[in-house]
């Protein structure tokens, strides 16, 4: 278990070799290519190693999102002192990480790599090689999910924007009527090798997330979070988005349900 603190810039083959003991992926593989679409470092802190580990049940066609189901939520909250009403037990666990067939070395402290990809989908990388204990904790802390409520500070609306159902499956959401009041510097071209000179944080229910915005498509060039967004909020075709900037280069993404799917339901 771990807390993401936050999302870098992505690196160059030169920065990945040189920053191995923080991956460990052998340097031919990076030279190769064959990781080059995995290079943006997720930084993360309060590592903790679930001792004995925690079985779950993986159902068949689980590859974004994995429910945990009692026994596992139970389990996971055993390890860290923290009482199980404080875990929303219909709230599936995003599944992050490089591909199935990319196997960097071990880790100090990390059992497994995870990170979004920047087209919305994700893959699971097999476990690493056992890594020596980790230093003990000597004061359990509270577990806590993304999405629990945290103080809000007022925002402007830029924009709202009605969601279909092509936007949830594809993980993106229309930014075309209001991309003009986005910061100019923060707006990039169809591709990461003209991305934009500045990064948008935006905060959505979970860890906040660093991404520019795709000029050519007109929406969020990170997509990853935006299926976590939708499957937190439960978002159908017909709900809209809200984007309120809190803060220079700092923007909120909310989600308002349908009145005619609110009157149904």
């Amino acid at each position: 278990m771990a807390r993401l603190i936050e999302v870098g810039a992505p690196l160059s083959p030169a920065e990945m070799i040189a920053t191995f003991e923080h991956h460990c992926i052998p340097e031919q593989m990076i030279s190769s290519g064959e990781v080059a679409k995995w290079n943006t470092p997720w930084k993360l802190a309060d590592v903790r190693r679930l001792d004995p580990p925690v079985p779950y049940r993986h159902k068949s066609g689980a590859v974004t999102w994995v429910e945990l189901d009692d026994a596992a939520i139970d389990g996971v909250a055993s390890q860290f002192g923290a009482s199980v009403t404080t875990i929303n037990r219909v709230t599936a666990m995003p599944l992050v990480g490089i591909s199935g067939h990319d196997q960097p070395g071990s880790a100090d402290t990390v059992k497994v790599d995870v990170s979004w990809r920047d087209d919305g989908k994700a893959d699971v990388a097999p476990p690493a090689k056992p890594s020596p204990p980790a230093p003990t904790i000597h004061a359990a802390q509270p577990l806590t999910l993304p999405g629990a409520a945290v103080p809000q500070t007022a925002g402007r609306v830029i924009g709202e924007v009605e969601i279909t159902g092509g936007n949830i499956t594809n993980n993106h959401i229309y930014l075309r009527s209001f991309l003009h009041r986005f910061p100019v510097d923060a707006i990039g071209g169809s591709n990461k090798a003209t991305r934009a000179k500045r990064d948008l944080t935006i905060d959505w229910g979970g860890e906040p997330v660093q991404t520019d915005l795709d000029g050519e498509k007109k929406i969020f060039r990170a997509r990853g979070w935006i299926g976590a967004f939708y499957q937190l909020h439960r978002a159908r075709a017909g709900d809209r988005v809200v984007v309120e900037e809190v803060a220079p280069y700092r923007y909120r993404v909310s989600l308002k349900k349908s009145e005619s799917l609110r009157e149904v339901s």
